[in-house]
């Protein structure tokens, strides 16, 4: 590991062009060093003037009061480039630390929240590139970019007006950003660093098990918790999958085709012949309860450890700054006291209310439409295949789930496009508020569109077949897509594009390997991935007794989802920044709504078996009798599921003793800093 400031080998490039005297400086004495570690490059537009460029340097290198970021900036090349470097002087470092409220080791080795006026007593405090990982440096560097505010009303130089107009308090990257001046803020990478994590992850031979710290260390907690809890899904899928092949393949299964047909009759192909019996459903429907109550609540536990681990477990609660694109007059805070954009509340519930709830609501109409569709052409090719009995219409049977399933998911990808624009036009102000109004969209609709159709099957026609050949279609149809989208595709694009790139570069040894890594497409981020996450566990936790072999599916899929999403991150998309978190966020209580849904479906489910109906129709039970039976099962295993979930606390009880722990420190050193001003205040001479 290097020392504080000294250059590593991926960023060997920008050492080699530019010296240390380059930089801008900073006036404490702390942060004097012979050797700066480039960490973020922002791309300007090709026709940016050398005195807008200059200009935007003095802002990122002055200090916070005076409305800059206090940073370390490097012009490139020189003035007449189109990029800026940015490094992060240790003090700024430091101070953003404590205000994020990170945990870092301290001298008796355990995680504390850190402060800088107690920085001596941490562990590794002298050696910025040990104390803090490349993903959390890089992170603090585009916050204080973030953080930059014109303090009067002022012109950007070089850029006319409108654009160039800055008002008192306004966001001086969003404005560059919207005025066109910058194009790309990118986090650099260390190809070292890259190049180890590579081999340890998707390169590696073996199935199981990814370098979650290093993933940490290098792409940040927003990154890491996602394979991680991709990681320990896929651990948790090999029980069901185990349970669904030793049900389909070795319990006796029940035949419902067969009517009065003799030996004489010819044997035609049937749909779902065989089905589960009813030892089958009853096994598979209240393991799969059990099994996403119990994989939810370890999931807690481990995300409480990791939390701990990685020193995010006590992050700040601050009030945010208003996010990159709101807007609104300018006026004085009424928390804060600041001069910032507000926005009346009362118009974005105006827009909420009359604009996107009619959207969503016509867009739920049309997977309503999409069901009609499916609905219609089932019937029709159900009627093509009693009429001719052939194994060509056998084929045909699938196609209407096949087109249905294409329809949801081109509508499903139009939608989180309409849903983002219409979560910009409300206009929130915290970026929490935003991300929590946006995922609400999207969740109402995803939820809608890939189970309204499965739930309309089951509970409305009744129709186990063909609710069992529908999800069969569901997932051997995404299977291949994935596979398609996942393996072949990226492999396709390292092979010709990227391999293309690489020659160029051997060729013209004086390309410029810094611009070459904001040319890469910007990182999609994760939520197209938990939302594939989600669907799936859906269908395994709500659906999985109709159909055994869904685990088993989704098993094989995740396997290589784990390489594939490791080797787009790494080789095919701009390193994105990664803020710290404490746990998955929103999507955790999804993940938790369908565990509890889980068990009024399969409850159901089981009600609806033949099996279960033959067994009342035999006991002389009526209609009436069997709800009332079901509603009491029903509610004593939700019982059971909240008995369970309340038997494994949220978090090891180590990690709750080091919370509180952190709890009592933290009091303690207040108390004392209380002491101590009391005393000085004391010895204070009164004034007369």
């Amino acid at each position: 590991m290097t020392s504080q400031g000294e250059p590593q080998e991926g960023f060997s490039t920008l050492s080699k062009v530019t010296g240390p005297s380059s930089w801008s400086r900073v006036s404490c004495p702390c942060c004097i060093s012979s050797h700066i570690e480039p960490l973020v490059l922002i791309q300007l537009a090709e026709n940016v003037q050398p005195i807008t460029k200059q200009w935007i340097m003095s802002m990122i290198s002055a200090p916070v009061k005076a409305g800059g970021a206090q940073l370390l900036v490097h012009p490139g090349e020189d003035m007449k480039g189109d990029m800026i470097v940015v490094a992060a002087p240790r003090c700024t470092l430091l101070r953003v630390t404590e205000d994020l409220g990170l945990c870092k080791t301290y001298q008796d080795g355990n995680m504390t929240a850190f402060s800088f006026e107690d920085r001596d007593n941490f562990c590794n405090i002298d050696n910025m590139q040990q104390f803090l990982t490349l993903a959390e440096r890089q992170y603090i560097v585009k916050h204080e970019l973030d953080s930059m505010r014109a303090m009067e009303d002022q012109r950007v130089p070089g850029v006319p007006a409108p654009k160039g107009k800055l008002k008192a308090r306004e966001s001086i990257l969003q404005k560059l950003e919207k005025a066109g001046v910058i194009r790309n803020i990118t986090p650099l990478h260390d190809q070292k660093l890259l190049s180890a994590l590579g081999k340890q992850w998707y390169s590696h031979k073996s199935l199981w098990g990814q370098p979650l710290d290093s993933i940490h260390a290098y792409f940040g907690g927003t990154i890491a918790y996602y394979f991680s809890f991709l990681d320990f899904y896929t651990l948790s899928l090999f029980p069901p999958a185990i349970l669904g092949l030793f049900i389909t393949f070795f319990l006796p299964s029940a035949n419902f085709s067969s009517g009065n047909k003799t030996d004489s009759e010819p044997t035609l192909p049937k749909q779902d012949d065989d089905q589960p019996s009813v030892s089958s459903y009853m096994v598979q429907a209240v393991f799969s309860m059990l099994w996403s109550t119990v994989f939810m609540e370890l999931w807690k536990r481990r995300s409480a450890a990791l939390s701990y681990h990685w020193g995010t477990f006590n992050l700040a609660e601050q009030f945010q700054e208003p996010r990159p694109g709101f807007h609104g007059e300018l006026s004085t805070n009424p928390v804060t006291g600041r001069l910032e954009p507000l926005f009346p509340e009362w118009k974005r519930r105006l827009r909420i209310g009359l604009v996107s709830v009619p959207v969503v609501g016509v867009f739920l109409g049309l997977v309503v439409m999409g069901m009609a569709g499916f609905y219609f052409f089932e019937r029709l090719v159900s009627g093509w295949h009693k009429a001719s009995g052939s194994y060509f219409t056998v084929v045909l049977l699938y196609l209407p789930s096949i087109a249905h399933i294409l329809y949801t998911n081109v509508l499903g990808n139009i939608y989180r496009n309409v849903a983002l624009k219409l979560t910009e036009a409300e206009n929130h102000r915290e970026e929490s508020s935003f991300d929590y109004h946006y995922t609400t969209k999207v969740l109402v609709f995803t939820f809608f569109n890939n189970f309204a159709v499965l739930f309309h099957i089951a509970f409305f026609k009744e129709d186990l077949p063909l609710l069992r050949k529908r999800l069969s279609s569901l997932l051997i149809v995404t299977q291949v897509v994935n596979q398609f989208t996942e393996v072949v595709v990226p492999f396709l694009v390292d092979r010709f594009l990227t391999s293309a790139d690489r020659n160029l570069k051997e060729d013209d040894p004086e390309v410029d390997h810094l611009q070459a890594q904001g040319s890469l497409p910007a990182f999609p981020g994760l939520f197209a991935e938990y939302i594939e996450l989600l669907v799936q566990f859906g269908y395994l936790s709500l659906f999985s007794c109709v159909y055994p072999l869904t685990a088993p599916l989704l098993l094989l899929n995740n396997l290589t989802e784990i390489r594939t999403d490791a080797y787009k991150l790494c080789k095919l998309f701009n390193k994105p920044f990664s803020a710290p978190v404490a746990n998955m966020g929103v999507w955790q209580p999804a993940f938790e709504v369908l565990s509890f849904i889980s068990v009024m479906s399969n409850c159901w489910l089981l009600l609806l078996s033949p099996h279960v109906k033959e067994l009342t129709e035999d006991a002389g039970l009526s209609s009436s009798k069997v709800l009332v039976i079901a509603v009491i099962v029903e509610h004593v295993l939700i019982m059971v599921k909240m008995i369970l979930a309340f038997m494994i606390p949220d978090e090891p009880d180590w990690v709750r003793i080091k919370r509180e722990q952190i709890e009592y420190h933290s009091m303690q050193a207040l108390k004392k800093q209380r002491i101590m001003r009391s005393s000085v205040d004391d010895k204070l001479p009164s004034k007369a």
